[in-house]
């Protein structure tokens, strides 16, 4: 009887499968999966519970699949799928810059970014070229980024937060042979302007004075692309298709210089159509996009959604906590985009009548604490968070589809090789994989286990492709073997994001905090600043030489469990302070920010 049962259920997944059009193979390992898991009472419990969210995530998983094999049989890309998109929406607005109230239809768009085509193709550009944007989010970026893209050639998304060697390496890394900044970042290009050669050609957008562009050697873009052509033009040629690059991204740089992440057309949709669909986005949506454009969540996430799925973005030039909901009510925002702090400080704000006053029912985004969740939907009557995990360049995206709250998303215990992901075990002092006996990697089998989610490599499969990044030797430290099974490569996810503490060794007693915090404020963006630095006679290490972080990470920052001193960066009073018992306190209790 229980052998009948597991039969008919792999029956049945299998001819589930084959009508949503996965391949025979697929359907055939799927169909066994369920097979050796049925053989155990443990999995219908286990399905029962799971069932309904994973029939979801496996239809929004095909839904995806099968529009990106549609587009790459037919040669499409980004710009033709935009252009679609305009067919079918003329006159609507595409992009609201909430900094001056003007609006772009998307025939507007699309006939600016014609401009921006004609223009990059005068300049004697060709396909596989690059260029940098390094500007503050506003629609204009999104019409370069895009017109080049129309002529081949890859625009390179600078963080508008870097300067100096950091601004310089980013420039540098991806090969760029030009360079468009906006007027309010002259003074972060002036200070690397001399070590950026000369042959580099150099746009303004906004009004910068004659002087002040003769002294930079740049030229003024804004008449340039006024008085350019509206008309589209011919694509360039080899045409680009899904699996080509589009532009360029960069990691966080937290803990070294930035990576230039490369993010090809395919990847641009997946990200964009991932969230659309798992999220129940809708064509009459209107998104409030406070995120940066050089990064994936603001430029793909959200701007991806009027690109592709003929969404109206509202772009923010800066988040603002005490306008947030007052902005939501302005242009009729009915999904926000948050990451987890931004839903802190709607929180830490007075309350207000239009904090209830909105249509605001979705919230898209990620790092959202579960301490934080319930009290921002219940505050602010959010009805849906729509909360995801994905760095710009990786394979294993998840998403939370079933409301869980604290949950960023899940992997189907039914159907594991539908979507090959693995949260897999790592030596808690060293970060490296811990491999059994087969020297096959290890999955987590108790909560609060260390570990790395690592999603299999096939170069084939346009979601389960890795393109790395413009550096080889930074693409190759992200790839793991053997890892699912004998010979394979897999993704690793790493520890991007918001810098925490710094342990420095003093062995003279000299560290001056102010002096080092000039030297950071002056050098770093914001989120790379070490919140907290721990002072110490020296660093220990392992035999090999390895930094033994597990003592600082258990010790923190509490001032009573070593006798080393710890500083915190107080940004409103812009210094390091040392951490007493009544510091540690309020910071530990809420009461001071991070």
């Amino acid at each position: 009887m229980h052998k009948a049962v597991s039969v008919s259920a792999s029956l049945g997944s299998m001819g589930l499968l084959r009508l949503f059009g996965v391949s025979w193979s697929w359907s055939l390992v799927a169909g066994l999966g369920v097979y050796l898991g049925t053989r155990s009472w443990k999995y219908f419990y286990i399905a029962a519970r799971t069932v309904k969210r994973d029939l979801n995530g496996l239809y929004v998983l095909l839904r995806v699949k099968l529009a990106l094999w549609r587009y790459m049989r037919n040669g499409s890309n980004i710009p033709s799928i935009f252009a679609h998109t305009v067919k079918h929406y003329p006159n609507k607005p595409a992009l609201i810059y909430e900094a001056t109230g003007e609006t772009w239809t998307f025939i507007q768009l699309d006939e600016l970014s014609n401009a921006v085509a004609h223009w990059a193709r005068g300049q004697g550009w060709a396909s596989g070229d690059v260029v940098a944007l390094f500007m503050e989010s506003r629609p204009l970026q999104v019409a370069l980024w895009l017109g080049l893209a129309k002529v081949g050639i890859e625009a390179a998304l600078i963080n508008f937060n870097l300067r100096c060697d950091s601004l310089l390496h980013c420039i540098g890394v991806s090969g760029s042979r030009a360079v468009v900044f906006g007027a309010e970042l002259a003074d972060a290009l002036q200070e690397v302007s001399s070590s950026i050669t000369q042959s580099m050609a150099r746009f303004c957008t906004g009004d910068l004075s004659a002087e002040r562009l003769a002294s930079l050697g740049a030229q003024p873009l804004d008449p340039i692309l006024a008085t350019a052509s509206r008309h589209s033009l011919s694509p360039c040629v080899p045409p680009k298709g899904m699996n080509d690059r589009l532009f360029y991204i960069y990691t966080s740089g937290t803990t070294g210089l930035p990576k230039a992440a490369i993010v090809v057309h395919s990847r641009y949709y997946r990200i964009a159509a991932f969230g659309y669909y798992a999220f129940s986005m809708r064509p009459d949506d209107i998104i409030y996009d406070c995120l940066p454009l050089y990064h994936s969540a603001g430029n793909i996430m959200g701007v991806g959604q009027c690109l592709i799925h003929g969404l109206t973005v509202v772009v923010k030039k800066k988040f603002s906590a005490s306008r947030f909901w007052e902005d939501c009510i302005k242009y009729n925002c009915t999904v926000v985009q948050y990451i987890g702090e931004i839903c802190r400080y709607l929180l830490s704000q007075p309350v207000r009548p239009s904090e209830k006053g909105h249509k605001v029912r979705l919230a898209v985004g990620n790092g959202l604490r579960p301490s934080v969740w319930e009290a921002f939907t219940e505050r602010f009557r959010v009805g849906q968070i729509g909360e995801f995990y994905g760095a710009t360049e990786c394979n294993c995206s998840i998403a939370n589809m079933d409301g869980k709250v604290g949950a960023c998303g899940f992997n189907s215990r039914i159907l594991p090789n539908v979507y090959p992901i693995r949260l897999v075990r790592v030596d808690e002092d060293s970060m490296e994989l811990i491999r059994n006996n087969q020297g096959l990697c290890t999955p987590l089998c108790l909560a609060g286990e260390p570990g790395l989610l690592v999603g299999r490599i096939n170069q084939q499969d346009p979601l389960r492709r890795f393109d790395g990044y413009a550096n080889q030797d930074a693409t190759k430290k992200k790839i793991a073997h053997s890892v699912f099974k004998k010979n394979d490569s897999a993704y690793l996810s790493g520890l991007e994001g918001k810098a925490g503490m710094a342990a420095i060794a003093d062995t003279t007693g000299s560290f001056d905090c102010n002096d080092f915090f000039e030297k950071v404020q002056r050098g770093l963006p914001s989120y790379a600043r070490p919140v907290f630095l721990r002072i110490s006679p020296q660093v220990d290490t392992t035999g090999t030489f390895k930094i033994q972080k597990t003592r600082l990470q258990r010790e923190g920052y509490d001032p009573r469990l070593t006798a080393d001193q710890i500083y915190f960066l107080n940004t409103r009073a812009a210094h390091y302070e040392a951490i007493d018992e009544e510091l540690y306190n309020a910071i530990a209790e809420g009461r001071m920010s991070l």
